[in-house]
């Protein structure tokens, strides 16, 4: 299966941050996405001891996935051969290296068995695909009946939040990218309507429904950080 636009212009548009990402995605975020990321591990229970993170980008998931529990094996894939080159390094600093293993492959088509692993995680992956409920059942696909699929995405705040959200990524974002290098400040421009086209097509009761169609159960959704943020997580059918 070929890569569409969407997902040819999210490879592109952060091949080049890889070395820096981590770093950036904490202080672009005040400090939230790695809260985000720690919500997102926590709700996968201590009995998923073969993980698998989509989306892994440089490893931020998998590394806390791999640390939450000793006997737990964590493989990470991404379309991104220079994220995963950023993430190699991280692994390997974190000592990691016999229980973590990162391979190039996308979320629409994964390498894997059917009900391979006990649990699933994707962070800021449906905003890059064009086939939403395509891609939730191939996820879902790979998982054991009873596995755990949960995932992070940034939200839409509500109420009095939203208007300071907006002047964040209309203006705040793309200023600070503009002080950190061309690549972030094209980041800091994509960010706030990528967000927004992406609820305005798959507002959360849709989402949650798309869930329960790829045959997930027990789907809950967690906002965090006034709705900055978003974890979703549920059980394979």
């Amino acid at each position: 299966m070929e890569a569409s636009a969407r997902t040819r212009q999210a490879r592109e548009l952060f091949a080049p941050l890889g070395q820096t990402y981590d770093r950036y995605a904490r202080l672009l975020s005040f400090g939230q996405d790695p809260r985000w990321r720690s919500f997102l591990v926590s709700r996968v229970p201590p009995d998923a001891h073969r993980v698998l993170d989509v989306a892994t980008g440089t490893a931020a998931v998998a590394i806390e996935l791999a640390r939450a529990e000793r006997a737990r094996t964590v493989v990470g894939v991404d379309q991104s051969p220079e994220m995963l080159a950023a993430g190699r390094g991280h692994v390997e600093r974190a000592g990691l290296t016999g229980r973590i293993e990162l391979q190039e492959a996308r979320a629409e088509a994964l390498p894997f068995a059917d009900g391979e692993f006990d649990a699933v995680t994707f962070t800021y992956l449906l905003r890059y695909v064009d086939d939403v409920p395509a891609t939730l059942h191939e996820l879902a696909r790979v998982v054991r009946p009873g596995g755990t699929v949960a995932m992070l995405e940034f939200g839409l705040p509500r109420g009095g939040w939203r208007p300071l959200w907006e002047l964040y990524v209309r203006a705040g974002l793309p200023a600070a990218g503009v002080v950190v290098s061309p690549g972030w400040e094209e980041v800091g421009r994509f960010l706030g309507p990528s967000i927004r086209d992406f609820w305005r097509s798959w507002p959360e009761p849709r989402l949650l429904d798309a869930w329960r169609q790829a045959g997930i159960a027990q789907v809950r959704a967690q906002r965090l950080s006034v709705g900055g943020g978003l974890v979703v997580w549920g059980r394979r059918a």
